[in-house]
């Protein structure tokens, strides 16, 4: 399920909407339309005359919308890929695209209302690239402009043990030189004081018995407690450190699970408890990497903690594969999260993309409703629906339901188009795949797994060509 999005500029709530829908959706939206009753605007539907508003060109609504009938709002589809532009001239008044799907716009209008602005975070990202000392300068710099265009904020070089570094230093001036701020992780006490003569942002990290090598450089050091238990020492090597009036930060360690994780939590709290102003880090690793269950939902409770806490910056950390998306899962969690606290709510209704597996809303359409629309089919067209029933296939010669895939093969009839029954091959693969899991399906289109995949570009000024299931095919009659 996509994300549904106002617009950037957040319009003042228009006092007449005009629908633009097609026959087949106009009994569903006019439905939905009573269920939001009441509607805080004067509602109009107005039906282009075709069976799919989506797929209308800029011209067919140029030609068939007579008048907006003094409405200061005309919606389209979500899906309806014409110039906006050209319609707002020609009419005098403003068009815009709604939700992809009819029972998405109560939340679209929500949206309106009080729009979305996932723009702001107060958590810095550190991604650490594990092997720097393996690699050269420039698939180390190579290595870091992908992180930062995943959302890192800080490249960490994580050092080896019993492996030279002997380019670390050309490796920060490299990196500053590309815009990067950088920190260095390392257990060996020469490399830390290397690394902050070169000019490194952040050491990572310093015990009360390490505490000098801050004195090499300006670098800010993570203050850590010498085992991760031993909050007496870190509470000393606060107290030393705060007397030299420069900027560090904390970081109590996360454990993992079964060997501490519980109490290092509290650790954290502990830190914001004693010490209410220090700036605090989060090293995730040890949770995301050593725990095989899927990183979204394991940051998004981290996140969670992180947001109560004020915890202002957190290592991340891409070694397995399966945490290969990590740092992009931060970067959402952080904007969502962040934007929940300001609005003093639950993190629900502030963005998707931590909901990779399962929607919220996957089925927006009932068996029955399907039903009515196949009931108003009268071309052989296969269309493709999911509901909560299964899978639904139907044109004018007949409606089949089934959660196998194999199940519906007996009724197609395809007449040896082989490029047609390879195309329904992967939208049926697509609709169970959506069955099984809980998500949103939509004929010709990919599938959404939030953060987990990167969304498909698409340009919503471009018609999309048609696909098999709507070309005029010779061998088809109408």
């Amino acid at each position: 399920m996509s994300e549904i999005t106002p617009p950037a500029s957040a319009p003042s709530t228009p006092e007449h909407v005009l629908f633009l829908t097609g026959d087949l959706a106009e009994g569903r939206l006019r439905r939905v339309l009573e269920s939001m009753q009441p509607l805080g605007f004067r509602a109009t539907v107005a039906n282009l005359g075709i069976k799919v508003a989506a797929l209308a060109t800029t011209e067919i609504v140029l030609r068939r919308l007579a008048s907006t009938e003094g409405a200061d709002l005309v919606l389209l589809p979500g899906r309806f890929r014409g110039d906006l532009d050209r319609l707002e001239a020609h009419f005098g008044t403003r068009f815009d695209r709604g939700p992809d799907e009819i029972e998405d716009l109560p939340q679209y209008f929500r949206r309106q209302a009080r729009p979305l602005d996932l723009s702001r975070h107060d958590t810095l990202i550190f991604a650490e690239i594990v092997d720097a000392p393996r690699l050269d300068v420039e698939g180390i710099v190579a290595r870091a402009g992908t992180l930062r265009g995943e959302g890192a904020d800080v490249i960490d070089l994580g050092c080896l043990p019993d492996t030279a570094f002997p380019h670390l230093e050309e490796a920060i001036a490299a990196l500053r030189a590309a815009g990067h701020a950088v920190s260095v992780d390392s257990l060996a006490p020469d490399e830390l004081r290397r690394a902050n003569r070169a000019g490194a942002d952040y050491l990572l990290s310093l015990t009360e018995d390490t505490l000098d090598l801050a004195e090499e450089g300006g670098a800010v050091p993570v203050l850590i407690p010498t085992t991760p238990r031993d909050m007496d020492s870190l509470a000393r090597a606060i107290e030393r450190f705060s007397a030299t009036g420069r900027r560090f930060l904390v970081d109590p360690i996360l454990e993992p699970i079964h060997y501490g994780f519980t109490d290092s939590l509290l650790r954290y709290r502990t830190v914001r408890e004693r010490w209410p102003d220090a700036e605090m880090l989060m090293g995730i690793g040890n949770v995301t990497e050593l725990t095989d269950a899927d990183t979204s939902g394991i940051n998004a409770i981290l996140m969670g903690v992180i947001s109560e806490l004020r915890i202002g910056a957190v290592l991340a950390v891409q070694v397995s594969p399966h945490c290969r998306r990590a740092v992009r899962e931060f970067d959402v969690a952080r904007r969502q999260f962040f934007a929940a606290r300001e609005a003093q709510a639950m993190p629900r209704g502030f963005g998707e993309g931590l909901l990779c597996l399962r929607d919220r809303k996957p089925f927006p359409n009932a068996p029955e409703q399907i039903a009515e629309t196949a009931a108003m089919i009268r071309d052989r067209n296969y269309r493709i629906e999911a509901s909560r029933d299964g899978i639904h296939l139907y044109n004018r010669d007949g409606h089949h339901v089934a959660t196998d895939p194999f199940d519906l093969f007996p009724k197609l009839e395809l007449e040896g188009d082989v490029g047609h029954a390879f195309y329904l091959g992967v939208e049926l693969a697509r609709a169970q795949i959506a069955w099984q899991l809980g998500k949103r399906y939509t004929q010709d289109n990919e599938l959404r797994w939030g953060v987990a995949v990167d969304s498909p570009r698409e340009d919503e000024a471009a018609f999309h060509a048609m696909g098999p299931t709507r070309r005029d095919r010779g061998k088809r009659t109408p």
